[in-house]
């Protein structure tokens, strides 16, 4: 997990529409970067259907509401449609920002030992630097917790 005061790393990933987003065009503003494991999952979706609920009061506070996963483009418009999620859910099926942000780890499910994305939120600010990061982050309540720290 990075730590708070860390730069964050840059990314380039495409979007559910195919577009591609960086992290320097959030600059000046404060963005919710937010990894979790699957598309359609039951904790991810109570998640996501959550940032949405709440996407206007995050934009009142000036922060943007980003969600990456290693799911596919196709995964996420559909993830995005089926749940009218309203705001950008990022691709990284190379793993390179997952890895990059320290949330791609060994799990343990059930007995079994795997590879996989750690639910995990970052506060970034508008310099481009971890503000807040949250880990073992319980999905339902994570933005509430996260829109209550801002």
């Amino acid at each position: 997990m990075l730590t708070v005061g860390t730069v964050a790393p840059d990314f380039s990933l495409l979007d559910q529409n195919g577009v591609a987003h960086t992290l320097s065009e959030y600059r000046g503003k404060t963005l919710v970067l937010y990894f979790y494991p699957k598309d359609s999952t039951s904790g991810c979706t109570k998640q996501a259907c959550e940032f949405s609920r709440l996407a206007q009061e995050y934009a009142q506070k000036g922060a943007v509401i980003v969600g990456v996963s290693k799911d596919s483009v196709a995964s996420h418009k559909k993830f995005e449609t089926k749940n009218e999620l309203n705001f950008t859910l990022l691709s990284d099926p190379e793993l390179t920002t997952l890895q990059a942000y320290d949330v791609w780890k060994e799990k343990k499910c059930a007995g079994k030992v795997s590879m996989g994305t750690l639910r995990t939120t970052y506060v970034i600010d508008p310099e481009g630097v971890v503000a807040r990061a949250y880990d073992k982050v319980k999905a339902a309540e994570n933005p509430a917790q996260v829109l209550a720290d801002l």
